[in-house]
């Protein structure tokens, strides 16, 4: 059950973003589900292997290229889920770094409700 609000939750935060961004599109509900789901896979199998491989250039950035990882993490959702798009590597950027802030609210909202 915990699963499925957390995928509801990330398919709500990518609506509100794809409203506010330019270059991010949503065409339905169902793909921004599609999207949440896909994020979720992405970041659970693909992350930790480009941040494995990423090490040297992670640390000697301080942690900063991680930041990156997750606008590629976001670009591969974009050509793997039809009906999503992302314009380009920035807008894929602020979409990350909204995506997180906004999850982390509404998770903590979340938490609070037990």
């Amino acid at each position: 059950m915990k699963f499925i609000l957390r995928v509801l939750l990330t398919a709500l935060a990518v609506i509100i973003l794809a409203k506010i961004l330019g270059g991010v599109s949503v065409e339905s509900y169902t793909t921004a589900i599609i999207v949440a789901i896909v994020l979720g896979l992405l970041n659970y199998i693909v992350k930790p292997i480009l941040i494995i491989l990423t090490l040297p250039v992670t640390i000697l950035t301080l942690g900063l290229f991680l930041l990156i990882i997750n606008a590629i993490i976001i670009l591969l959702a974009d050509s793997l889920v039809g009906g999503f798009t992302v314009t380009n590597m920035w807008w894929a950027l602020l979409f990350s770094l909204l995506l997180s802030f906004l999850q982390s609210i509404l998770f903590s909202i979340l938490k609070e409700d037990k």
